[in-house]
């Protein structure tokens, strides 16, 4: 009997480390996002290239509601070839349309739910407003693969340790909207710091002339 508790303990042992290793190998990696002044940015969005996949699009359809004249959330990522539902939860009207080459479309004015979601077919960046309420801008991220990842309140970002290169991109950025960043990871590294420079929003005016503004039109 105690030869089995023992062997059970061990193979109990031989779990835990293997677990482990494997916790490890997933998430071994940690970028940290800073802008030019060395201060941690929130909310930016990092894509891992190289990433092969054979994995249909999620199933699940996302959402990016509207709630008090505001898109929510502010950010939100999907696959390529992913859903998108567009409710209202606001008590009036909304008219939503995007121009992005990602993904152009429009919602004419409507309340509640459209009665069906849109496809993001292609990977890149869509900037969303209201032709009513100028003062709303959201982003939806499509990703080429699910293997993209945002940063949290301190810029830290876990990574796979099979990172090698990425796409750095974020919705205050200088560059244009659309830039998305290729980025290299030093390969003796487990922990970078990666920079972006942000530069602060100005006034919403409107969403065509803030559009056109990151466009360089």
């Amino acid at each position: 009997m105690p030869f089995f508790v023992f062997k059970g303990c061990l193979v109990m042992a031989l779990g835990i480390a293997l677990l482990g290793s494997l916790s490890v190998a997933v998430s071994a990696k940690t970028l940290v996002v800073v802008d030019q002044h060395g201060s941690p940015v929130e909310n930016a969005v990092v894509e891992l290239l190289d990433v092969t996949t054979n994995n249909p699009p999620p199933h699940q359809i996302a959402i990016m509601d509207q709630v008090n004249k505001q898109f929510s959330p502010t950010l939100l990522t999907v696959v390529q070839g992913q859903q998108v539902s567009f409710p209202n939860s606001d008590d009036i009207r909304h008219h939503v349309y995007s121009f992005s080459p990602a993904k152009p479309f429009e919602l004419k004015l409507y309340a509640g739910t459209p009665k069906a979601p849109i496809t993001f077919e292609q990977p890149g960046v869509v900037v969303l407003g209201c032709n009513i309420h100028d003062s709303m801008v959201g982003y939806i991220y499509v990703a080429h693969s699910d293997a993209a990842f945002v940063s949290d309140a301190q810029g830290t970002i876990e990574l796979p340790d099979s990172v090698s290169e990425y796409l750095l991109w974020h919705p205050e950025q200088a560059n244009s909207i659309t830039e998305r960043a290729k980025m290299t990871w030093p390969t003796t590294h487990s922990r970078v710091q990666a920079e972006i420079e942000l530069i602060t929003p100005a006034p919403r005016n409107t969403f065509g002339e803030r559009f056109k503004e990151h466009h360089g039109q």
